[in-house]
């Protein structure tokens, strides 16, 4: 039976931290996650792989399990090693019962779920006793939530629906795409004396008419008039706390892009810190001239004409 090294599934170091395990899993998980990979057996088995080393690494008590089994695995292999069937975990675990909190079949129409690798390990195996003394956590569930940019930089209460039960949900400021939020206890029912599974939810955040995401800034367009642009001025901005009046400075140019600090999304899990929003400013040029702002213009056409060929004969 093959080691599988889930640390080396999720890219980090044997020493991450939590929250680094965590960043790895939801990096890959929206990476290959089916809904974007229609159709594509790679990326399916890849997030069943990425899911099972989550499974393991996520959980404190599974993760140390894991971690003493693989301080004994050279030794067990070069014993010659045995089939999964016949290796007597206990050896190395002691009189232990490991518990399954979920089953990939489930997300995948029954087309497998843990490797023989996690079974022998978390409760496949067969330590002498009824396999009757196994009980197999609940399953997990997983499910989609959609959210606006709005309830993602406010934070909100979301309820959702599970097995006829109305849970309402916390979606804290900051909340990215593809984000996902763990419940523990809200999967299926378990076995007898094991817990129940947890919920996995993903976050999707609607798309918004002025504003675009890119990590914790904001991306919007600026429109401003002609006169602004060249003689500067004042303007209202559109931000996600409201309107504000913001200045124009003389000869700002099509296409420059404004920064406004901590006007961004919040950071997750940093209260009080936000990224920046850049505003990109379109000069909107008139359509329709009166007869007067005609002539005035080709006034200011000609006195441009008459300095662009002074300032030229002054450079030769």
């Amino acid at each position: 039976m093959e080691y599988k090294d889930y640390y080396a599934v999720l890219g980090v170091d044997r020493k991450a931290s939590a929250s680094e395990i965590k960043k790895a899993f939801r990096k890959l998980a929206v990476k290959y996650h089916p809904d974007k990979n229609p159709g594509n057996k790679q990326a399916e088995e890849k997030f069943k792989e990425i899911s099972e080393a989550h499974e393991v690494l996520g959980d404190e008590g599974k993760r140390k399990r894991y971690d003493e089994l693989g301080e004994n695995w050279n030794h067990y292999q070069q014993q010659g090693g045995r089939e999964h069937g016949d290796f007597d975990w206990s050896r190395w675990t002691g009189d232990r019962k490991f518990y399954s909190q979920g089953d990939t079949e489930d997300f995948f129409g029954g087309e497998g779920g843990f490797s023989d690798f996690f079974r022998s390990v978390f409760g496949g195996g067969h330590q002498g006793g009824s396999h009757d003394t196994y009980s197999r956590g609940g399953h997990d569930y997983r499910a989609d939530l959609s959210i606006s940019l709005e309830d993602s930089y406010r934070g909100s209460k979301k309820d959702i629906e599970v097995n006829g039960q109305k849970i309402r949900m916390n979606i804290q400021p900051g909340t990215s795409e593809g984000q996902v939020l763990r419940l523990r206890g809200k999967g299926a029912p378990g076995g007898k004396h094991s817990s129940p599974g947890d919920l996995y939810i993903t976050v999707h955040i609607a798309r918004h008419p002025v504003f675009r995401r890119e990590g914790n800034d904001l991306h919007c367009s600026l429109d401003i008039d002609l006169y602004n642009a060249v003689l500067g001025g004042e303007v209202f901005l559109q931000t996600m706390k409201g309107k504000i009046k913001t200045g124009i400075p003389p000869g700002t140019q099509n296409g420059k892009v404004l920064r406004f600090k901590k006007m961004g999304m919040p950071v997750f899990g940093k209260p009080g810190e936000y990224g920046s929003m850049y505003a990109k400013v379109s000069v909107k040029i008139p359509e329709i001239l009166s007869p007067e702002e005609t002539r005035l213009f080709k006034e200011l056409a000609e006195i441009s004409n008459k300095n662009n060929s002074r300032r030229e004969r002054t450079a030769a």
